[in-house]
């Protein structure tokens, strides 16, 4: 006799969700740097270094003088190409042999140089718009309110007709990130952007990083050996020393680190795992002292 299927008692399947292609997406790094080796001549920068950025968040690119931070942004924006390794940009392999495809990516990258690099013989306004003017047909009146609404977002709208000699140094500096963000770029480079300013400055522009960053939902990569500043708005950061990553977490996590050679850097100890002296004979021989 067949019982009645009613009368087992039923269970309830859930389906997991399907993951979207643009959920996908959200969860994969906006740039990767997978082992890259890069130098010049017998000059090892970067050896076998491995970093992720991951998308929305600022990211800070720490470590003394010439250890290969810089070297990083011009890997990643295609300047450079690695001798062995690869660096990824939103899934797709950074190609610099590939010019149309480079520069397609170079439309969604925005970049502060150290020390601004503004056309001194252009106006404010003729400066932020120059991008907008060379990548897009937009109409001027267009381009003007754009311009208008970048400088009014980094407090200097009065500015923009002025030419670059009539302001100072840490309102170019901020003209530059209004440059920088004209065409709403995906990911942010900042390329040593304390250097240079004062104590009110530098304040200034670390809290536009982070307030732009965060209205945008731009990612940014900030190149700095300015520890307190970067430590202040940064997510995550990594520390490079040598050619390789001796540290990466949190801010709080970096400065809990027990490794000799990072706490030195942190710090700010002038000697340590880094030695204070460049490699030398001994001083009696360069001096021909007999001993």
């Amino acid at each position: 006799m067949c019982e009645n299927p009613q009368d087992f008692p039923r269970e309830r399947i859930v389906l997991p969700p399907l993951e979207s292609a643009a959920d996908a997406r959200a969860t994969q790094p906006l740039v990767r740097i997978e082992d890259v080796t890069f130098g010049y001549d017998a000059r090892v920068i970067l050896s076998g270094v491995s970093l992720d950025f991951p998308r929305g968040q600022v990211v800070a690119i720490m470590g003394s003088s010439g250890c290969g931070k810089t070297t990083l942004l011009r890997l990643i924006g295609g300047v450079l190409t690695p001798r062995a390794g690869r660096v990824w940009f939103d899934g797709a392999r950074v190609d610099s042999a590939d010019r149309a495809a480079l520069y397609a990516m170079r439309r969604r990258m925005g970049m502060l140089f150290q020390f601004g690099a503004l056309f001194t013989d252009l106006t404010v306004f003729d400066n932020v718009a120059f991008p907008l003017r060379e990548n897009t047909d937009l109409p001027e009146s267009m381009i003007r309110d754009i311009v208008l609404m970048k400088l009014n977002a980094v407090g200097l709208r009065g500015t923009a007709p002025l030419r670059i000699s009539e302001v100072s140094g840490g309102m170019a500096r901020r003209i530059a990130l209004a440059r920088a963000i004209a065409l709403d770029p995906e990911i942010l480079l900042y390329d040593e952007p304390f250097t240079g300013l004062d104590p009110i400055s530098m304040g200034v522009i670390a809290n536009l990083i982070r307030q732009l960053n965060d209205a945008t939902g731009a990612t940014s990569l900030i190149v700095s050996h300015d520890v307190e500043e970067c430590f202040r708005i940064c997510d995550t950061a990594y520390v490079l020393s040598g050619g390789r990553v001796i540290g990466h977490g949190s801010p709080a996590e970096l400065m809990a680190s027990d490794d000799p050679e990072l706490r030195q850097f942190i710090r700010g100890e002038p000697d340590g795992p880094v030695p204070f002296h460049y490699p030398a004979p001994p001083i009696d021989q360069a001096f021909g002292v007999a001993r």
